[in-house]
This record gives structure tokens, sequence and C-alpha cells, in this order.
């Protein structure tokens, strides 16, 4: 689990390897990665927009950007947390991401909140041994 916490806002991202999702053989590598977002402030907040920037073991980096997140703008009151699992394919067999989320308050203020960097790593095949 991967954690960061602006603006007593904490979000907590635990990424899982698909190897039923993916093909070492076609370079596909696909995780899930499931975000728990908790607000431990006072005033109640809602998440506006994503900005992701996603980098293979290559140093090819892509940048996704939207609103919301799984179709979704969620409004967090003092207390409550929202969790949502989304998902990304590589070519590569790591990487890792990091972002941000675009928030607002109820008193109209717009600001940025973390989200941690966390790996993408796939299990290293073992080498065959021949007997």
């Amino acid at each position: 689990m991967f954690v960061a916490r602006t603006r007593d806002i904490e979000v907590k991202v635990t990424p899982r390897f698909l190897p039923e999702r993916s093909s070492a053989d076609k370079r596909y590598f696909f995780w899930s990665y499931t975000v728990e977002i908790t607000n431990y402030g006072a005033e109640t907040v809602q998440l506006e927009s994503r900005h992701w920037r996603i980098t293979d073991a290559l140093g090819r980096l892509q940048e996704v950007r939207g609103p919301g997140v799984v179709g979704e703008q969620p409004v967090l009151v003092s207390g409550a947390s929202y969790e949502y699992t989304s998902g990304v394919p590589l070519t590569t067999d790591s990487g890792f991401m990091t972002g941000t989320y675009q928030m607002a308050s109820e008193s109209g203020e717009r600001f940025e909140i973390a989200i941690p960097t966390f790996s993408l790593d796939a299990p290293r095949q073992q080498p065959r041994t021949v007997n």
C-alpha cells in the first residue's frame, strides 16, 4: 500500500498485477489498482478531475487527464471515504504511476492533492532448468 496526505485528505493506493489479463509473449502487462480517498478535514470536498503520469520501465511517459474517476465525481464530507478500482496496461513488466486529483471545497476553493507514487511490478519469471 502507498499513502499520501494533502490538506487532511489521505490517498491510499494498492496495486495488483493481473497475470490472467497479461501476456509476456505479447509484451502486455496489466495491473489493477484500488484507491481509497479519506477526508480527515472539517470541510466537505469534491473530486473534480484527475491527472495521472504513467511511466514504463523504458522511461516512456503517458499522461491521462479527465473529469472525475471511473465516471464519478465523489463528494466527501468530513470523515468520509471513497474507494474505486481501475486498471492500467504497460508494454513492459514494470513501471510506476503518480499524479494528482483536483478538488473543490464547499467554499469554492480549488486545490490539488497528491496521489502517491506507486510501483507496478510483475513477478519475475524463474529461469527453467533442464534436467
